[in-house]
């Protein structure tokens, strides 16, 4: 069976613009990527567990947010899928193990940037929430 993430797309107003909370994610293989490499906060659910109580959990574990409000559900995507909660050898050849956090930082953007930002497989629900908010 397929592995299955929730996520939740934080968005707040600043006057006029919209920005969304993106994640970076942490460890040495993301340390110099900027543009296409952040992500909506989420994680993995189990079968028998809400999407939307998991999203919630994550966001919470991965940025310390509490998320309340209503909800917008957005749909599902299909994208490749990277554990970010890893531990590998580094400095490569060293034999030591490392542990390196799920992400590194979390920040927000304006739409125009976030496009820009985010992982090319979850830059669908950046254009379903503009939609749904009925902005460009």
């Amino acid at each position: 069976m397929p592995k299955r993430s929730a996520g939740v797309l934080l968005f707040r107003r600043t006057g006029p613009q919209l920005e969304v909370l993106l994640a970076h994610p942490g460890g040495p293989f993301w340390k110099n990527k900027d543009d296409g490499a952040w992500s909506i906060p989420k994680g993995e659910y189990g079968e028998n567990e809400d999407p939307l109580t998991a999203a919630k959990r994550e966001l919470a574990e991965e940025t310390g947010l509490t998320p309340s409000g209503d909800f917008i559900p957005l749909g599902e995507i299909r994208q490749p899928v990277h554990s970010n909660a890893f531990s590998m050898p580094w400095p490569p050849g060293s034999g030591k193990l490392q542990e390196f956090p799920e992400i590194d930082r979390a920040e927000w953007f304006l739409m125009e940037i976030a496009r820009r930002k985010i992982l090319k497989g979850q830059a669908e629900l950046l254009e379903r929430l503009a939609k749904h908010l009925h902005r460009p």
